[in-house]
Parts: structure tokens; sequence; C-alpha cells
């Protein structure tokens, strides 16, 4: 449960789908595109397995050139769809979250409080997955 290999895309010498469909025997069933790049978009999607393979769209793309899927590509069963913000839901959930701020619950949304001398401590902690939020004191 979680991966099991690296693909490095300039040492294949095919398309990075093809090398994981034949690891996977067949493609993934989940694929994340975090770069914000369509191209990197269109091999996450043909990457993952006919019938039930999921994309998630995490990057934010910005440029407007539209996305490099054929419409009978989803017809296979593949889907693809995509997550801001941890899929936070302003309207419903901002009022949640605004209530357990001011009776001071900030447990869960701030891992580290550091100087903002050490601002590159903090990136790095967030970079290596070990800090979820940091608030930097001037």
């Amino acid at each position: 449960m979680g991966i099991t290999d690296f693909v490095n895309s300039k040492a294949c010498g095919k398309p990075v789908h093809e090398v994981i469909r034949e690891l996977t025997d067949g493609g993934v069933d989940y694929s994340f595109e975090c770069s914000g790049n369509v191209d990197v978009l269109r091999e996450a999607f043909v990457s993952t397995h006919d019938g039930w393979g999921l994309t998630v769209v995490l990057g934010i793309h910005p440029t407007p050139r539209m996305m490099p899927l054929h419409p009978m590509e989803l017809f296979d069963g593949r889907r693809i769809t995509g997550c801001t913000f941890g899929d936070f839901k302003g309207k419903s959930q901002l009022p949640l979250l605004v209530d357990q701020c001011m009776q001071g619950d900030f447990d869960g949304f701030i891992t580290h409080e550091m100087p903002f001398s050490e601002i590159n401590e903090a990136f790095r902690l967030l970079e290596e997955g070990k800090s979820l939020r940091c608030v930097l004191r001037l």
C-alpha cells in the first residue's frame, strides 16, 4: 500500500504511461498530478487502469491550455477529478473553521511555530512532509 517503484521519465526510452502499465499489469488504480503541467496530466491519466483508474489533479495550471484528453478515453471507465486546498469547502466548512479558531482550537491546524529567521527550516519541514502548517513569528 504505497510507492513500490520509481520511474525516471528521462531514462525510459518510451512514454512513461507504457512503462507504468507494464509494471502494474494494466495500470495503476490511482494517479496524482501535482505539477501543473498538462503533459504530465496526460501521462498520469493514461497510466491508470482501464475500468477503474482514477486521476486526481492537484497541480495549479498557470496557462489556459485545455486538458489533452479525447472524450472517448473516458468511456472505458477511467475517471479524472480535481482537488484544491485538500478539498476544503469554503461555503459549508469555513464557518466551522472560524468557530474553532475563535475558541482557540488550533491544535490540528498548526504543527510548528518558529521565528521568521528560521523560514528556510520551515520550508524544509514542509517539503519533507514533517510539517502541515508552520506559524512564523516576527
